[in-house]
C-alpha cells in the first residue's frame, strides 16, 4: 500500500480524474499481490463489507476484483467535497455515491428474496444432509499414537452418527496431524462400528504417493469401511508452513518448514471436483478459500464447496474471523452452498447466497447439521474480465485528461 502510494502519489491532483486512477492503482496492487509468486489475495479492500450482505451480490457478475475496484472508487470518492470545486459537481458527486449503493442493495435484496423462494421449492431428493464438526482440538505437534485414538474418539461422539440417515460426515484439517493415513488406518474398527454404509465421512490427513513418496496434505472422504472413495491433494501450499522455497539450498543451512515433519509437502495437482453419488463438491483446504480463481475454475456442475482449517495457527487473534469472511464471498460467486470445518475456528453452513444458516464459534466444540440443497447454477462468476474492462477505462480516462484538468 505503502509503494503503491509512493509510486502514484506524483500523477495525483484535486480532481475527480486523479480519485479514478488513485482507485485503479490500489485495486490492481490487490491483483498483482493475489496473483504474484504463489499470491496472497488476503485483506482486499472489498473483505470489509462481508457482514453487509446485501450490497456484496454484485460478486456473482462482477467478480471479486472488479467489486474491489467498486468499493475502492466508492471508499475514496467523498475526498472530492473537499476539493475546491462548485457546489454543483460536489453534489453531483453524493447523488453518484448515494446512486450506487442504494442500487446496490435493491439488487442484492431483490436476489437475495428471490433465492428464497428458489431454496423452499428443491425436494428433498435434491438435498443430501450434511453434519459439520468443530472439535476444538488444541494445536499440538508430536502427538502419540494413544492421543490420536483419543481424538477420533471424540470426533465420533460429536459427529454422533444415525445409521439410518444418509450423512456426509466433514471433519477440520489438522485433527490428525503428523500422521498419514496409513497410520491411522488401524482406527479403522471404530469407524465401521459406528458409522454404517450410508455414511461419508470428509476430513483433511497426510497421504503418500507410494510410487514417487510424494508426500501430500489432502483431503479425503472414506466410508465406513474405512476405505478412500474420494481425495484432493492441496494445490496451494503456504510457503514456509507447507512447503520451504528453494529447499534444496536452505536444507544445507538446516532450515525446514515450520510445520511437523522435515521435508515439504508435494504440490497436488488439478484434480477437479469429488463426485459421489449427487454430490460435486469442490474440495478446498484451508487458505485455499481466499484464491477467487479456484471457484473460477472449479467444475460448472459444482453443488458444494467444502473448506476445512486448522485455524488453531491464529491463536487469539483477528486472523479465525478474516479466515472466514473470505469463505462468504466464495459462496456468492460459485453461487452454491458452502459448508467449513475449522478446528478452533468459525465452523459453519453458508447458502448460496453467503447468507450464515448454522455457525460454531471460535472456540465452541459441537457440530451443526442441515440438509443442504444442491443447487446446479449456472450463475458462476467465471473470470476477472470486468476488472480489465473497468482497469483499462479507469486508465484511460485518466490519461486522456490528465494533462486537460492538470492543476484544476
Amino acid at each position: 500500500t505503502g509503494f503503491t502510494t509512493l509510486i502514484v502519489g506524483q500523477f495525483l491532483n484535486y480532481n475527480l480524474i486523479s480519485i479514478f486512477f488513485f482507485s485503479a492503482s490500489f485495486s490492481a496492487t490487490d491483483y498483482i499481490r493475489g496473483k504474484i509468486l504463489t499470491g496472497f489475495p488476503w485483506n482486499l479492500w472489498s473483505y470489509s463489507l462481508s457482514n453487509l450482505n446485501e450490497f456484496i451480490q454484485i460478486l456473482n457478475l462482477t467478480g471479486l476484483y472488479a467489486f474491489n475496484l467498486l468499493v475502492i472508487t466508492i471508499f475514496t470518492l467523498p475526498v472530492f467535497l473537499f476539493f475546491k470545486k462548485s457546489k454543483l459537481k460536489k453534489f453531483f458527486v453524493l447523488i453518484t455515491i448515494f446512486v450506487t449503493i442504494f442500487s446496490s442493495y435493491i439488487y442484492g435484496n431483490f436476489v437475495i428474496n428471490k433465492n428464497k423462494g428458489l431454496l423452499n421449492s428443491l425436494s428433498n431428493k435434491n438435498r443430501f444432509y450434511t453434519k459439520i464438526v468443530s472439535p476444538n482440538f488444541e494445536l499440538k505437534y508430536n502427538t502419540s499414537i494413544n492421543e490420536i485414538e483419543t481424538k477420533m474418539i471424540k470426533l465420533i461422539r460429536y459427529s454422533n452418527p444415525n445409521k439410518e440417515y444418509k450423512t456426509l460426515f466433514v471433519w477440520p484439517e489438522g485433527i490428525f496431524t503428523g500422521y498419514s493415513f496409513e497410520e491411522i488406518y488401524k482406527f479403522k474398527d471404530l469407524i465401521n462400528q459406528n458409522f454404517s454404509n450410508n455414511h461419508l465421512i470428509l476430513f483433511g490427513i497426510n497421504t503418500v504417493d507410494q510410487v514417487n513418496g510424494n508426500y501430500f496434505n489432502s483431503l479425503i472422504i472414506i466410508n465406513n469401511k474405512f476405505e478412500i472413495i474420494g481425495k484432493y491433494n492441496k494445490t496451494k501450499l503456504v510457503p514456509f508452513g507447507e512447503f520451504l522455497p528453494y529447499e534444496t539450498f536452505f536444507n544445507k543451512f538446516g532450515l525446514k518448514k515450520i510445520t511437523q515433519g522435515y521435508g515439504s509437502f508435494s504440490k497436488g495437482r488439478d484434480q477437479g471436483n469429488i463426485i459421489i453419488s449427487d454430490l460435486n463438491i469442490l474440495p478446498l483446504i484451508c487458505y485455499e478459500i481466499i484464491f477467487p480463481e479456484l471457484v473460477q475454475n472449479s467444475d460448472e456442475k459444482t453443488n458444494l464447496i467444502v473448506n476445512i482449517s486448522e485455524d488453531g495457527w491464529f491463536g487469539d487473534s483477528i486472523g479465525p474471523h478474516q479466515h472466514f469472511a473470505k469463505s462468504i464471498f466464495r459462496a456468492v460467486e460459485n453461487n452454491v452452498f458452502l459448508v467449513r470445518s475449522a478446528n478452533k475456528g468459525i465452523s459453519v453452513i453458508l447458502n448460496n447466497k453467503g447468507q450464515i444458516v448454522r455457525r460454531l464459534n471460535t472456540g465452541e466444540t459441537g457440530s451443526i447439521e442441515m440438509n443442504i440443497p444442491l443447487i446446479k447454477s449456472q450463475f458462476k462468476n467465471k473470470n476477472d474480465l470486468i476488472f480489465f474492462i473497468l482497469l483499462f477505462t479507469y486508465l484511460v480516462i485518466f490519461f486522456s485528461y490528465r494533462n486537460k484538468n492538470n492543476g484544476k
